[in-house]
């Protein structure tokens, strides 16, 4: 699920988050039993403590499906760490970058 546009400053991105994007996720769980991969945009080092908080609160709100997140702008990368995701039964609650330019 891409979670995008989001604003720049992590503050606004998580107030928006959780403002409009919580509920969507709420409601495409609803009809998953397995797992759920949230994609979100690259952004600045700062927004990484929330965006790890939204996915560890959910993975261990609705185990036992497995949910995680991507951050990247690699189409290619995110798809193939989505489908490598769906494939890996034992992790949850994990925040992944895909960086196809770095090593």
């Amino acid at each position: 699920m891409r979670i995008s546009p989001l604003p720049a400053s992590a503050t606004k991105a998580a107030r928006e988050y959780y403002g409009i994007w919580a509920v969507q996720v709420d409601r495409a769980l609803s009809g998953i039993d397995d797992c759920l991969t949230l994609h979100f945009d690259p952004a600045e080092a700062d927004h990484k403590a929330w965006r790890r908080a939204v996915v560890a609160d959910l993975a261990r709100e609705h185990a036992p499906v497995r949910i995680n997140a991507v951050v990247g702008s690699d189409g290619s990368g995110v798809a193939r760490a989505i489908a490598w995701l769906e494939r890996a039964p034992g992790i949850t609650g994990q925040l992944f970058t895909v960086d196809s330019q770095r090593a």
